[in-house]
Parts: C-alpha cells; structure tokens; sequence
C-alpha cells in the first residue's frame, strides 16, 4: 500500500493535535503518517514497514492520543521500545504533541532509573506507558502496572527487540492485556519470527509498507574512504578539520572501541563524549542532554546505544567501524539528513571490508562514492579559506566591535595597516598552525600504505621513554631540575684529574685557595700539576656533572650498578595515580609551573591538588594530573590561553 502526502487536517484529527502539530511547523503528512493515521483511527490493528527517520513515532502517537479517556486515571495505551534512549524520545515526542490537550499523562519506564520515581508516576494515573519489555514485565509482576483497561499495544522497533532476546518478554505482555485491545508493529525489516508474532496477536492487520526508491536519505552525501586501521584516526581529525564539523556522531562496534576513541579525540582538542550499554543511565542521560544542546561536538556510540538519538542538527555521521550488517547502516546514517536538512555519511574501509561496501550498495540500491585522502596541505588551504570566509561575513555585516583607539595607537607606533591585520591573522592560526606542523612531522602520508604501521589506536597513552643504560655509573638530578644540554666551550688549558676520594676524609674541609698547580702542599704531598699524566690526543671524553663523585679506587668495593640507576627513575617517572599531559608552551613564553596551576583550577574548577610535578622547559612543558581527571582536564584546557597564548594539550 502506497500512500500520497496528505495534510494532518485531512486526517480526522482533534483540534488540541492539529494545534500542536502547527505549533511544531509540520504541514504535510508523511507517507507512512498518512497511510496509518487513518488505519488506527478505525481500530484496525496495522503492521507498518518504513524507512528510519520517516515520522513512525507521530504515525503511532497521534490515534494514541485521540483514543485515551483523559477521565480515566488508568493505563490505556503500552508502547514497548527496545532502547531507553528510544523510549525517552518517544515520551519526548507525545508530551509535545498533547501540548494543548489537557489530563494526559505519559510515563517512560526503564532500566536503570529509580523505582520510586516510576511508582509515583503510575499511582498518578498515567495513561500513556511508554517502556523497555523488561522493566515492564517487572513493574507487571510486582503489581505496580496493571494492563486491564489497554486499548492499544505498539511494538516500535520490532525487528530490533527481537534481537535483542525479548521475545519471552513481549509474549508475556501481550498475553496479558485484554484480548479486545488494537495491535501495533513497526518494524524495519520483517524476518519470519516476526511475521509468527503478527499471526498469533493481532486480529487481520492491515500492511502500510512504504516503498522508496532507495533506504538511504536522499539528502545525505555518502562516501567511503580506504584506509588502513592505524590511520583511521588521523584521516577522521584531517576530515573534521577540512569541511569544520561542529556537530556529529562517530560510529563504533565495540565499547572499547568507543572509549578509547573518545580519550584520542578529547587529547587532541575535540569535544567529544561516549554513548554505550556499560554506562549508567543517569551518565547516558547526561551526555546526550548535552549533545542536544551542542555542548559536545562529537558522540561517540555503538549500534545499541544510539538507538533513539534524535537530534535535528548533526552534520555528519562517521562509520569508523562498518557495520556488520547493512541494515544497520541505513539506521546509522539515518540519524543525518533529518527534516529536510542536508548531512553527511563518511565510512572507512579496510582490506576485505571493500566487500562490505558492496553489499550495502546493493541492499540500499545506491551508489557510494569512494573518495580520495586530502592531504595536509589541503587541510591548511581549507583552514584559511574557512577564515577568510569569517572575516568576510563579519565585515559585511558590521557586527563587531570597534577597536580604533588600539589602531591608532599601533598607527602611531610607526606600523602600518596592512602589518597590524597581518599579525592579528597570524595570532589566530598559531595554534592550528602548530598542530599541522606537528601531525606533518609525526606522521607519514595516509596515501601510502607502504608505510610502517602507527600505533594502534587503543594503545595506551605514551610515556617517556626508558633512560639508556649507562656506563658510568652516575645519577641524573631530577627531571625538573634538568636543562637543556649545552656543549660546554673548549678550555683554554687542561683540567686537574680529580683526587682520589681516599686522599682526604669525605667530610673535611676543601681548601678552595689551593697550591698552585706547579707547587706542593706544606705536608710534602705534590700538587695537582706535578702529579699530572702525559695529555692523551683528543677525542671524545664523557662529560661529568659537577654533582657526580671522582670514581672510586681501583680494588674498592662499590655499589652494584642496577641500584643506582633505578634510584634516578622515580624523580623522571609520572606516578601511576597521574597521567602526563604535554602542553606547547614553555619558558620562552614566560610561562611557569604557577601559570599552569592557575589554569587548570579556573578552567575546571578543580584543586591544585589533582596538579602534580610541572616540568617547565624551554618550549614546552609537562604536567602530571590525577588520571580521573584527566580527561576533563583536557577538554578545558585545550583550545585555552595561558599568558595570551593559545595551547594545544595532549597525554604525552
């Protein structure tokens, strides 16, 4: 059955709906809207087949609505979801739409919130349930949910439940409602387990599948990348900075996957946050509040977990991993394009996944473009194209403030224009700037396969590099204390060979005025000078520190090497409890170990405790923090000032 857009006032419904309806600026049904709406203000029972993102929530909400007594403080209406963040969307969606009809009621229920908060909800008479099979089998069981007065059953997301293993579940709700009451599927896909459920529960439904050209969102633009595992991650932030990505989601297969791209994204700048199975839902809840609101910039989630993400404005949609079935992919790059907009959908391949590509352009009968690795150079080109087109918008529209005293004062100074608006361009792309050179330094072209393969991605964040053994014996001072090396000028003469430590008590007195180097001391012992071995020719000669002790006497007793050099270890060694940040700021820029304390407590709120050691060198530092803070830390800091500068942090 193929239905043609119609407008909601064509449908038959209430004015309280028609008005909220209006209010969210819809005007024209969609088609699976326009083909069920009708079905179920009948009573019909309907099994609807549709693509994601196609309006299915209202296509079930609005009969919902119209059918429930709002004199009757009692359940009347069961929506089972299979996610919690689906079952929050759907309630979000009915709450709007029963805007101005007055007495309804909606209540999600799921695992992982309160008990005591879905008690009162239902002793307050809702009428609308909207929930997870499992909690409410649960609430069925402790009496708390009775489902004697159900006029109407929907199963959004049917295939999915079914997946998930709760067909026990669904069965034993819907042997418990009355056997009058109207039955609702919706399901993507239509396996025969579902078509077993449908035979034995609804009464004669009617079919609405809504054929389309093709699966996949017309608006969206989709495109593949080959490229190899280990540089999955830079070809993602190269992309992100080409086409300036404010707001999308990142799409992995494991939680582990997840967690660890999210610490690679935050450490090198990005706003980003995760969206898996193994975290609470109050954390759940929270991320994605944010995300709604643009406080993130990137979600990072597994299939599962971002079902029920419904947010208008994400720009792009990122396949990091493939998915292992293709029907999984038109959920995912779903979640862009929305009402109308235009979106993104970027996979990247690897290896035989090439065959992966190719299934799914036969299951969603389209075309996807492979496209080529920009480079660095093109990145760069597109970062300043991108200000450029900034600083014309803001010129055209005269929206800035006006600086002309501090011109004047530049103008006066001897500068000209063109040099004053010169620097102000070179200030901001500084820190950009930085992290190219770097990223072109450290990392080989992803356009060469050849190369030797980065680290892995869940690899764990590095650390300093073990000191080489040393064959002298001697212990370093501390890393803060060290200074870069500096080859000490040629003397003039050569140095005195240092005396034996069994010349004179290790505790007596030096003599600092001394014998000159040709005369002896009173008690008949020779100077340095007539003790003095023939000069050996020049070559390379181990340079002591003026801390380190004369070597010992041939024949004496020593210490065993590996002691002292495990003693120097711990002062250059970043504490288990703390993890070692590198910053692109140093001494040269007047920066100290206070500056960065400071920072860190105004950007985060956080102690000065949660700071370690600050290693200040000349152009960068680093900074040991309390490893549960991390990465918080991280996310404030980056992008920050510090003495005027901006600063790029990354674990180091």
């Amino acid at each position: 059955m193929k239905a043609s857009d119609k407008r909601f006032s064509d449908l038959g419904l209430s004015p309280e709906l028609l008005k909220a309806i209006d209010r969210l600026g819809f005007e024209e049904a969609s088609p699976i809207q326009a083909a069920t709406i009708p079905l179920l203000l009948q009573g019909c029972d309907v099994v609807g087949q549709s693509q994601t993102g196609s309006g299915k929530t209202a296509a079930f909400a609005l009969p919902a609505l119209e059918k429930v007594d709002t004199a009757r403080r009692e359940v009347q209406v069961v929506v089972l979801c299979p996610t919690r963040e689906l079952a929050v969307q759907v309630s979000e969606e009915i709450h709007k739409l029963a805007f101005f009809k007055r007495g309804i009621h909606a209540l999600p229920i799921y695992g992982g919130q309160s008990y005591e908060r879905q008690f009162q909800g239902l002793k307050q008479g809702a009428q609308i349930v909207i929930g997870t099979p499992g909690r409410t089998m649960d609430h069925m069981r402790r009496g708390t949910l009775r489902l004697d007065a159900v006029k109407l059953v929907v199963l959004d997301e049917a295939d999915v439940m079914l997946d998930m293993g709760f067909r026990e579940d669904i069965e034993f709700i819907l042997k418990a409602v009355p056997a009058e009451r109207q039955t609702v599927f919706f399901s993507a896909t239509m396996p025969r387990v579902i078509q077993e459920l449908i035979g034995r529960y609804a009464r004669e439904p009617r079919n609405v599948h809504i054929e389309e050209k093709t699966l996949t969102v017309p608006t969206v633009e989709q495109a593949y990348y080959e490229v190899d595992r280990r540089s999955k991650l830079e070809l993602l932030t190269r992309l992100i900075d080409l086409h300036d990505l404010k707001l999308g989601i990142i799409f992995c297969n494991t939680k582990r996957m997840v967690d660890d791209l999210v610490e690679h994204l935050n450490a090198q700048g990005y706003s980003a946050d995760r969206l898996h199975g193994d975290m609470s839902q109050g954390l759940r809840d929270r991320v994605m509040n944010r995300f709604r609101k643009s406080g993130l910039e990137f979600l990072v989630a597994t299939d599962v977990a971002a079902r029920g993400i419904d947010v208008d404005d994400v720009e792009v949609v990122f396949n990091y991993d493939l998915p292992y079935d293709p029907e999984d992919y038109v959920h995912r790059i779903g979640r862009t394009g929305r009402a109308g907009r235009s979106g993104r959908a970027i996979s990247f391949v690897s290896g035989r996944e090439l065959f992966q590509v190719r299934l799914i352009e036969r299951f969603t009968r389209m075309r996807i473009q492979r496209a080529r690795i920009p480079t660095l150079v093109e990145v760069e080109e597109a970062r300043v194209d991108l200000l450029l087109e900034k600083l014309r918008a803001t010129l055209k529209n005269g929206q800035f403030k006006r600086q002309d005293p501090l011109i004047e004062l530049l103008l006066e100074e001897g500068f000209n224009s063109t040099d004053i608006a010169s620097a102000l361009i070179h200030l901001l792309q500084t820190d950009d700037a930085d992290a190219t050179r770097k990223q072109s330094v450290e990392k080989a072209p992803l356009s060469q396969p050849s190369q030797p393969p980065r680290p892995a991605i869940a690899a764990p964040p590095r650390r300093l590099p073990p000191p080489p053994p040393e064959t002298h014996k001697r212990s370093d001072p501390p890393a803060s204390a060290r200074a870069p090396f500096k080859r000490p000028p040629a003397p003039e003469r050569p140095r005195p060979i240092p005396r034996p430590p069994s010349a004179r008590p290790p505790n007596a007195p030096q003599d600092r005025r001394g014998p000159s180097p040709r005369q002896g001391f009173k008690d008949g012992t020779p100077g340095p000078g007539a003790a003095r071995p023939p000069i050996p020719a020049p070559g390379p000669r181990p340079v002591q520190s003026p801390r380190v002790p004369p070597p010992p006497p041939a024949g004496a007793r020593t210490e065993p090497a590996p002691t002292t050099a495990r003693k120097s270890k711990p002062s250059r060694r970043t504490p288990e409890t703390h993890t070692r940040l590198f910053l692109n700021i140093g001494a040269e820029m007047g920066v100290s170990a206070a500056d960065v304390v400071e920072t860190i407590m105004g950007q985060t709120g956080l102690p000065a405790k949660v700071v370690g050691t600050v290693d200040v060198r000349e152009r960068h530092l680093f900074a040991d923090v309390a490893s549960e803070h991390a990465n918080s830390i991280l996310a404030r800091l980056n992008r920050g000032q510090i003495k005027g500068r901006k600063i790029k942090v990354k674990v180091a």
